[in-house]
């Protein structure tokens, strides 16, 4: 059974929005996933999207993060650079581990 996703939206201190999302992206919850991320860009164009609780992200949430490429940060654990660097996500975002 998939792990639910829970996402969170809050500013920074610079007043960027950062979206965390803790559990597993995929097709059956990728679209309230992007709706997270546009709510949380509308103010902006600099997004922050903390993965450091994601264990799983599958194309469909690789997707909705290609959408806010130019403006992205994420924040993510080992487990997932594989598929941020095979998606070429790493190579037009700004990548940092946690």
């Amino acid at each position: 059974m998939a792990t639910p996703l829970e996402l969170s939206t809050r500013r920074g201190p610079d007043g960027t929005s950062v979206v965390t999302a803790i559990g597993e992206i995929d097709m059956s919850n990728a679209d309230r996933f992007r709706s997270a991320l546009s709510q949380a860009a509308a103010d902006q164009g600099r997004l922050v999207v903390d993965l450091t609780g994601v264990q799983y992200l599958d194309s469909a949430g690789v997707h909705a993060l290609f959408a806010y490429a130019p403006g992205l940060e994420l924040i993510a654990s080992p487990l997932l650079a594989p598929v941020l660097a095979i998606s070429g996500l790493s190579d037009v975002t700004s990548v940092r581990e946690s």
